[in-house]
């Protein structure tokens, strides 16, 4: 996992999943919780709840893991809703690699 940038990014949901592909994550904020959206070794995708952590310090699945961009962006594991239902009000930030949180 990267450390989230402090600027917010400027893309739309329609360019998001491209950006997933290039960056493989990104932070979504809504409301006060914060999410990382991010691939697993390139072979599935995955939300991850950055408010808890396991015992090897890194954030808990709050979604199933799926093969596709495009299965993970309709899945429902914001309250029963999708990142699409979601993202009007969200934030997206970068995750930037190869500096410590």
């Amino acid at each position: 996992m990267g450390r989230r940038a402090t600027e917010a990014l400027g893309i739309t949901y329609d360019q998001l999943a491209d950006y997933l592909h290039k960056n493989h994550s990104v932070y979504m904020k809504i409301g006060s919780k914060v999410y990382y959206l991010t691939d697993v070794n390139y072979e599935a995708w995955r939300a991850q709840d950055t408010s808890q952590l396991n015992s090897k310090g890194h954030y808990i699945d709050c979604s199933d893991l799926v093969d596709t961009v495009d299965e993970f962006l309709a899945l429902p594991f914001i309250d029963g809703q999708t990142i699409k239902d979601v993202f009007d009000g969200a934030t997206l930030y970068a995750s930037i690699k190869g500096q410590k949180n």
